[in-house]
């Protein structure tokens, strides 16, 4: 257990989102079962919010500043018309997705969930990811390991990709100045990989790797919200997660790689760098 927070504190921040996350199921239910949704298109044609990410997002900040007044929050709706990431800094601070996979949500194709995170004095401690869609609730706190619908849950012991399932974000190839990258990586990747998926919600990838149902993940270019919570369960399931450089992961530049061994989230990194040095786009 971490010393910079007393284990009935952590508990007590964990016990008060869990309950908010779980109240916000009605709200998100509401509307992924609506035919036709109020959309509104942010500043990228593919980027969109409705008013259910707003109320979410509401209701859990509202709801965990009223518990804990020392909170900070890093929250994908308010920073929405924000140029700057805020800095992360010791103080008791939430990250939240009120919807990841809003696309799909919107299309009301199950993979989409609400996301929270809490970092104290920098460190990933909660990380909460439910999908009422599909009745799945994520569940991790630091130290005390990972849970789907309360039951224990493991990443795979999968140690190369010639016999993994991987996950990758292909969608990212609609903003034009990803698609080179990803094409190549996906490419590579998906060369040597018993199989390639893409859920177009780093969330609930992250989460099916703590579950081993995807032996390893990747993705770059997303925002902290998108993939805090993931991050914990997979590290609370047992698994690793790297900077896609190799690197130490930092969740305010969360370029990543997870997977259940490190072994094999090597071998990603490795044919992420070659992937990156090919110029030549007639691939066989």
């Amino acid at each position: 257990m971490t010393s910079t927070i007393s284990e009935t504190k952590l508990k007590e921040y964990y016990d008060v989102a869990l309950d908010l996350v779980i109240k916000c199921g009605p709200i998100f239910e509401e509307g992924y079962n609506k035919i036709k949704k109020e959309v509104t298109v942010k500043s990228d044609f593919y980027d969109f919010v409705t008013v259910y990410d707003r109320q979410i997002e509401e209701k859990l900040t509202e709801g965990l500043l009223k518990a804990f007044p020392e909170s900070r929050f890093i929250g994908e709706e308010s920073l929405a018309a924000s140029k700057e990431m805020p800095e992360l800094t010791d103080a008791p601070t939430w990250i939240i997705d009120p919807i990841d996979g809003t696309t799909n949500y919107i299309h009301r194709f199950p993979h989409c969930g609400i996301s929270v995170a809490l970092a104290v004095h920098k460190q990933l401690v909660v990380g909460i990811i439910y999908n009422p869609a599909a009745n799945e609730l994520y569940t991790s706190r630091k130290g005390h390991g990972a849970y789907l619908n309360g039951q224990p849950i493991q990443v795979s012991g999968a140690t190369t990709l010639s016999n993994s399932v991987i996950g990758h974000e292909i969608t990212l190839i609609n903003n034009a100045s990803w698609r080179d990258k990803n094409i190549k990586r996906v490419y590579k990747l998906g060369s040597v990989a018993a199989g390639t998926r893409c859920l177009a919600t780093a969330a609930l990838s992250l989460a099916y790797v703590a579950k081993g149902t995807l032996d390893t993940y990747h993705v770059d270019n997303l925002k902290p919200w998108d993939v805090a919570a993931g991050v914990l369960l997979v590290r609370e399931a047992g698994g690793i997660v790297h900077d896609t450089n190799g690197s130490e992961f930092n969740v305010m530049q969360p370029n990543l790689v997870a997977a259940g061994k490190d072994s094999l989230a090597q071998e990603v990194i490795q044919l992420i760098r070659e992937a990156d040095q090919i110029n030549d786009y007639t691939f066989t």
